[in-house]
């Protein structure tokens, strides 16, 4: 069996590693901030080449606090891709705000430019750019989108650690970014963990202040804030797996390029990769025609697949005060009915058997 994500065999060659730092914690006494938190913090900023990074408890959490920072909140509109997470729109919903859903570019599977510009009106304060699936966004486009329109641009990195734009890593490209490190990132902790990055030292302070139940130090409430703090043994777990971070991507890529180069005579849908970018795959993302039947070939020939996502956001029943209708969303609501998500991180021989059963599919024609 080819599991679409083995992370007991992605954890092996470096358990003693993580049982180590996960030691250290314990031994230390200290289960709330400290030492291992700070290191990680400037050791991810660092990474990124970025001046201010915040651990908190998620990536939605990290949404929620860049909002927070900027104020935004009732009465306030955020534009959103209409396929991703949902922890982008749910985020602007928890802090009141309204989020108002653009389509997306249809060989790239992220937020479109020209359909962004149509939903910004004069209640807009944000745009969230995501880069999903790990490929960074038309970052130029949207900032300047976003500079014509005086509005905050932030980046949702959760599926794009270690992502490049133009020579840059993401999360420093708009004015916040929000990072996620759920255990199946390309980062991923041990458990749920997040960080806020931003190069505005006076963000970065109201974003501490409010995950910290808005006090700078004990018993001395600024503002009102929650409990939103990065544990230390994650802190610890995400120290170790930085340091593996870009050869994990490099198999990403190769990967990558590898089934692009073996199935592009196929009639397959495959994944875009744009110039000027280095998409670090967190998912490799087919369109194959028949999902269904496609997906079932593949698991009885051993092979577990996933979708990301099977629904457009407008379409979840958490949304339906929009008034959407079907096909308000035409690129996004075929990626939803289409996407299939292959597994990625092989080694040569789930590969190549990864590949001959995908040509073995497209033969029988159940694409």
């Amino acid at each position: 069996m080819i599991k679409f994500l083995d992370l007991e065999k992605f954890h092996a060659p470096i358990l003693q590693e993580l049982e180590e730092a996960v030691g250290r914690v314990v031994a230390s006494g200290w289960y709330i901030g400290g030492e291992e938190v700070r290191f990680f913090e400037e050791d991810f900023a660092r990474y990124l080449g970025i001046k201010h990074c915040i651990g908190c408890a998620s990536g939605t959490d990290a949404l929620e606090l860049i909002l927070r920072a900027y104020e935004i909140g009732p009465g306030d509109e955020v534009i959103v891709p209409a396929m991703t997470w949902v922890s982008d729109a749910e985020a602007v919903s928890l802090v009141g705000a309204t989020p108002v859903f653009a389509d997306i570019l249809e060989d790239e599977y992220t937020l479109s430019p020209q359909a962004l510009s149509k939903q910004i009106t004069s209640k807009t304060k944000a745009i969230i750019a995501v880069h999903l699936y790990g490929l960074p966004c038309r970052m130029d486009e949207i900032l300047a989108l976003a500079k014509q329109h005086d509005l905050v641009v932030i980046e949702d990195c959760a599926q794009a650690h270690g992502a490049m734009y133009k020579g840059k890593k993401v999360g420093g490209l708009g004015a916040a970014a929000a990072f996620s490190f759920y255990p199946t990132k390309n980062l991923g902790a041990l458990g749920d963990a997040g960080a806020v990055t931003c190069n505005d030292a006076g963000i970065a302070e109201k974003v501490r202040l409010i995950s910290n139940h808005g006090q700078r130090k004990r018993d001395e409430h600024l503002v009102i804030g929650k409990t939103s703090r990065l544990d230390p043994i994650q802190a610890a777990v995400l120290r170790v797996k930085l340091n593996y971070l870009d050869r994990w991507n490099s198999l990403r890529i190769s990967n990558a390029h590898y089934l692009q180069a073996a199935l592009q005579d196929s009639p397959l849908t495959l994944p875009s990769m744009p110039n000027g970018c280095e998409h670090v795959f967190h998912q490799f993302v087919i369109q194959p025609g028949d999902r269904d039947t496609f997906r079932r070939y593949l698991m009885l020939n051993g092979i577990e697949t996933a979708i990301h996502y099977p629904n457009a956001l407008p379409q979840l029943p958490a949304f339906k005060q929009g008034g959407y209708a079907a096909g308000d969303f035409p690129m996004a609501e075929k990626l939803a009915r289409e996407a299939v998500s292959l597994p990625i991180l092989l080694d040569d021989n789930d590969l190549g058997q990864l590949v001959e059963s995908i040509k073995r599919a497209v033969r029988k024609d159940l694409t």
